[in-house]
């Protein structure tokens, strides 16, 4: 298996030098009071695209000979790499083709074909449209730019590694959202190099970590079933180029649950007002979900914003599941008896708990209802888990039952 070493990365960022954003690293107050040390958020949200996709891909294509750049190039996405390949050939003169599922996120769809691609729809899932894309490869000659598995593919996405050795020179600690594993192997094989003594921390999806379980075997092994908010890093299994990298130069893997995630997406609007996609808050999920001790961070800690390409309904959606996590939103459904007086009743309990009434709606039709009762939905805004706990505490005191909603 052909590796990626110090020479060729140093040719990938002298290539990238002028057409890839140097993004910010950016410190993290409220991180650093929860870990005992610096941490420094690398901002790959802000690149071009909206991830650090494209210097993988712009580095792929851009070492393409010239007799098989004018075949173009083909790649499968749903999201990031789609809109990285587009961006890259378009700004090489290149024609691209981008086969995407039938399902793919409008948004990303639409940025897709504003870069310059040509987006096919085909299939429901992204296995589906990589057959379609090695079809379409076979028979017009295009190549096919892996979002992952190739030496140059890695030596791009090594060029975050080397950003951070030079804005960051006393970094302990590196942790990177992992999927296939392209930007873990060259952000670990470019620490290797200029800061040996990093320790570099691999985080996935814990509904889709192929990683673990591949390192256990010695080999990439497929994951059996994925569900995870964080599409970015869901790859059912890790790619044969970084395997061999990260096994030897990647300190550690960890996992990450949903309810981290939303809750680390959440901490990066609010806090340092930045929009991250669920897959490039992986990194930041780890630091609040998993105890310093046990992560061995050495300070000063990088986390890497892999991406902000999220789709708005999804971030509605996931915003309100962090803030149910939090503590700061509570929904809850309460039976009543059907008389005047017993919504005020109720509402005066939760107005003595200084909890904010969002939303209020009435239910007469369960089954589970008596013919004098109603069931009464409550929507919520709390200040935190403790306020929450003592609205749930006030509610029971007064006699209500009480069900509180996912």
């Amino acid at each position: 298996m052909e590796t990626v070493d110090m020479p060729r990365i140093a040719a990938a960022a002298r290539l990238l030098d002028p057409v890839i954003r140097r993004t910010p690293l950016l410190a993290s107050r409220v991180l650093s009071e929860r870990v005992g040390a610096e941490v420094w958020l690398k901002c790959e949200n802000l690149q071009r695209t909206g991830s650090f996709k494209p210097r993988g891909a712009y580095n792929r294509i851009a070492n393409l000979p010239q007799e098989v750049r004018e075949r173009g190039v083909v790649a499968a996405s749903a999201g990031n790499h789609a809109q990285g390949v587009a961006w890259s050939a378009a700004s090489l003169g290149i024609e691209s083709t981008v086969f995407m599922p039938v399902g793919a996120s409008l948004p990303k769809v639409t940025a897709t074909k504003a870069y310059g691609a040509q987006v096919r729809q085909v299939g429901e899932t992204i296995d589906e449209s990589l057959d379609a894309a090695l079809d379409f490869a076979d028979r017009s000659g295009a190549t096919l730019i892996h979002p992952f598995d190739h030496p140059d593919i890695v030596a791009g996405q090594a060029t975050v590694g080397v950003e951070i050795a030079e804005q960051l020179p006393q970094v302990g600690t590196v942790l990177v959202p992992t999927g296939g594993g392209g930007l873990l192997a060259g952000v670990a094989v470019a620490l290797r190099h200029l800061a040996p003594n990093v320790r570099v921390i691999g985080v996935q999806a814990a509904e889709a970590a192929a990683w673990p379980g591949s390192l256990a075997a010695g080999r990439p092994i497929r994951v059996e079933r994925m569900s995870t908010m964080a599409d970015g890093i869901a790859v059912g299994q890790p790619g044969k180029v970084p395997f061999g990298h990260v096994a030897r130069h990647v300190s550690r893997i960890v996992t990450v649950d949903e309810e981290a995630l939303s809750q680390a997406l959440l901490l990066c609007l609010e806090r340092a007002k930045l929009i991250v996609e669920p897959a490039g808050a992986a990194a930041v999920a780890a630091l609040m979900s998993i105890s310093p001790e046990e992560l061995g961070l050495r300070g000063p800690v990088c986390a890497i914003l892999s991406g902000g390409n999220i789709d708005p309904l999804l971030l509605t959606r996931v915003i309100g599941h962090g803030l149910s996590a939090a503590g700061r939103y509570l929904a809850v459904r309460v039976t009543i008896s059907d008389r005047p007086g017993a919504l005020g009743s109720l509402l005066a309990v939760v107005g003595k708990t200084g909890a904010s009434v969002v939303d209020v709606a009435h239910s007469r039709t369960g089954t589970w209802l008596a013919v004098d009762e109603v069931e009464v939905a409550l929507t919520l805004e709390t200040r935190g888990t403790a306020h929450r706990d003592d609205v749930l505490t006030a509610l029971g005191n007064a006699g209500y039952g009480v069900h509180v909603s996912d």
